[in-house]
């Protein structure tokens, strides 16, 4: 396993922020390996600009064609005189027609045709499309894979010195699970992801593919592995266990996230049986059954987070006094974290507020 990785490799949070910051008057190259959500910073900058028009352009669709249409005009001249010229219709994924200011993404830039690249050098350095300027508020920025990943990602040294290329890194498993609890994510998963960080590494930590059967690596030649974004399709397809039989939803996780990922999530999958109901938690919060098994204990966890309301709080703070001292700090962090979307339904209990101060824990957001 290498020691040596990318120190300059940002956060989602981290990038957002400078895209939101510099983004107007330069345009940033988001770089990093599949599936990481490169494209959700298109969603988090429109958050921080409920104002702004998202725009959303797939750059591996665009041929030279698709970025301008020419249309004929006549200049006249006030001696009579009338001179045919070419102008040009620009394409509205652009939105160089938008009213306001836009947040442009540019997404896989590097896998675009090469009169492409050329044609989006202007609009990435001057954001100028033919003769039309941007908004000067518009911010633009793209996004590429590595090209160590060898999926066809290459920018040319002067269209990069145009741009500032930026790396994004992987979150961790706890950064995940921090945005799965918002996302509806299956509480199997969450519960897999918090015991198995080696599944969000960077190929770039393993000389050895074989270190580390979750992940892609560029020499592995793997046909599914655990990203991020396949995470979620394999939430998609727990969902509906109580439709499909547990050999289907094994042979659809392996073609989501692998065979060996696959079988590790499936024995996961087998503790939810130990999980007790939600009424049973509403009705009876002292007698309600308790896992034995870590792995189900976080179930449970996952579970509140993702799905309770203000009138079973109360129950569930006595329910979770009777779990482990870990599992209660997992609620409990997960709750502070300043964008957990049921906060306000939590921490304005009295329950609450008492757990926190019998546990010595001070509510305040993180600055």
């Amino acid at each position: 396993m290498k020691v040596s990785h990318n120190l300059n490799a940002l956060s989602h949070n981290q990038i957002a922020e400078a895209i939101a910051t510099l983004g107007a008057d330069m345009t940033v190259l988001v770089e990093g390996e599949m599936g990481i959500g490169k494209t959700t910073i298109l969603k988090m900058l429109g958050k921080m600009f409920p104002s702004y028009t998202l725009i959303y352009c797939d750059c591996t669709t665009k041929d030279m064609g698709d970025l301008m249409v020419p249309m004929f005009d006549k200049i006249e001249y006030k001696d009579g005189r009338q001179v045919s010229v070419v102008r040009f219709a620009l394409n509205e994924e652009f939105g160089m027609h938008v009213d306001g200011p836009c947040i442009v993404m540019l997404d896989e830039i590097g896998k675009a045709n090469p009169s492409v690249k050329a044609a989006m050098t202007r609009f990435m350095l001057e954001g100028v499309m033919g003769n039309v300027a941007k908004h000067p508020d518009t911010i633009v920025f793209a996004t590429t894979n590595l090209s160590a990943e060898n999926v066809g990602d290459m920018l040319q040294g002067h269209q990069r010195n145009r741009i500032v290329p930026v790396r994004l890194r992987k979150p961790d498993n706890l950064e995940w699970i921090g945005w799965a609890i918002d996302n509806d994510v299956d509480t199997s998963i969450l519960a897999w992801a918090k015991d198995t960080p080696e599944m969000f590494h960077s190929f770039e930590q393993y000389e050895n593919p074989k270190e580390n059967e979750y992940i892609n690596h560029p020499h592995a030649k793997r046909a599914a592995f655990v990203t991020p974004r396949s995470l979620v399709t394999a939430s998609k397809i727990l969902k509906k266990r109580d439709v499909l039989d547990d050999v289907t939803i094994q042979a659809m996780l392996g073609g989501a996230i692998g065979t060996f990922a696959a079988a590790k999530l499936m024995a996961y999958v087998t503790l939810s049986d130990q999980l007790p109901s939600i009424d049973s938690i509403k009705a009876d919060p002292n007698s309600a059954k308790v896992p034995t098994a870590p792995g189900a204990i976080m179930m449970v966890v996952y579970r509140a987070l993702l799905t309770i309301e203000r009138d079973w709080v109360d129950s569930w703070m006595v329910y979770m006094d009777r779990l482990s001292q870990e599992a209660q700090a997992v609620f409990v962090n997960n709750v502070r974290k300043e964008d957990y979307s049921r906060q306000a339904t939590v921490v304005n209990t009295k329950a609450f507020k008492d757990w926190c101060f019998a546990n010595g824990y001070v509510f305040s957001k993180d600055k």
